[in-house]
């Protein structure tokens, strides 16, 4: 790998050879950075691109300012995983904000969004199995993991609840009923949660088992199933 020489630049090798890109960059966005460079190995190479060795390469930096950055691989990896998936939950929260007031066109457009570019873009199932792989062996992933489920899921409870809480308004009667529902709700969002992951994973293994499309309806299925459950326990 070529070396950038920081010194020398009336050489004709130091004019020949590119300054380095973050040299006059800010703290903040040197990070940025190194960790967009991270998660571009991670989609080009895969596990491989793990080493620190070939994200500088990428970077076009040296080690020693990623080490200055980030204290060890694991660090640096993290914050890429944070940056991927709030990207990824970024772009499902712009759907839905472009979505028109109606409840049920706002769960529409995040399932929409859910199985469109880039959620669906295999380069995306690839960063995600590294992300899963360092799970059992680093704890900033695991911090992570814990604080992007806990968003995610508050993202869904968001759009569960105006769906499928007047269903089941009818049977709040006392304060133990009225935890009941919420608690009802929570679950919802949890089992939702895990019908889009389980979908979303099984397109990216095999494109052909189903359509995007398919996907959402059966999304959609399963909340009025669950709107038709609420609404009869409210009879009861």
């Amino acid at each position: 790998m070529r070396r950038v020489s920081r010194r020398g630049r009336g050489s004709r090798r130091g004019a020949r050879v590119r300054a380095p890109r973050f040299e006059r960059q800010l703290p903040h966005q040197r990070r940025q950075a190194l960790i967009d460079a991270t998660i571009e190995c991670l989609k080009r190479y895969g596990h491989e691109g793990l080493s620190i060795r070939t994200i500088s390469a990428q970077a076009g930096v040296s080690v020693g300012l990623i080490n200055h950055h980030f204290p060890n691989k694991d660090r640096l990896i993290a914050a890429a995983y944070r940056h991927f998936n709030s990207e990824l939950v970024g772009g499902l929260q712009a759907a839905v904000a472009r979505a028109t007031d109606s409840a049920r066109a706002r769960l529409r457009a995040f399932l929409q969004a859910s199985f469109s570019p880039p959620n669906l873009d295999p380069e995306v199932l690839t960063v995600w199995v590294v992300f899963w792989g360092m799970y059992r062996h680093s704890p900033q992933i695991r911090r992570v993991q814990r604080e992007s489920y806990h968003g995610y899921v508050q993202l869904l409870h968001s759009l569960l609840q105006p769906l499928l809480a007047p269903a089941a308004a009818a049977r709040r009667r006392g304060t133990r009923r009225r935890r009941a529902s919420l608690l009802d709700l929570r679950h919802a969002a949890i089992g939702l949660t895990a019908l889009l992951d389980g979908l979303w994973l099984e397109w990216c293994l095999e494109p052909g088992a189903f359509r995007p499309a398919e996907a959402v309806a059966l999304c959609e299925e399963w909340v009025d199933s669950l709107r038709r459950r609420a609404a009869g326990s409210a009879l009861e």
